[in-house]
């Protein structure tokens, strides 16, 4: 099995990516045949900045679950706003 074809299990997911001379947070959009778009979390600001499209080949490690990454998520899902159940509107 390719590379390509077991990240395409993980679209849509925050994972840590380390390609090329870079690493950063961030989910993985769309996997190509030989490509992957992948859009960068800033972990400080708590927001999606920059969108890469990267070449497979370029590709050193991928995390895809562990404690940074649950870390990242539950401050991300603390930043949200909370909805008042009674201006709830069906």
């Amino acid at each position: 099995m390719r590379l390509v074809d077991k990240l395409k299990l993980f679209e849509r997911q925050l994972v840590f990516m380390k390609w090329g001379n870079s690493e950063g947070y961030g989910r993985i959009n769309y996997v190509g045949h030989d490509f992957l778009e992948f859009e960068i979390f800033d972990t400080d600001e708590l927001e999606y900045t920059d969108k890469l499209l990267i070449n497979a080949q370029l590709i050193l490690e991928v995390v895809i679950k562990g404690s940074d990454i649950a870390r990242i998520l539950a401050e991300y899902s603390a930043s949200l706003p909370e909805h008042n159940k009674d201006n709830i509107q069906f």
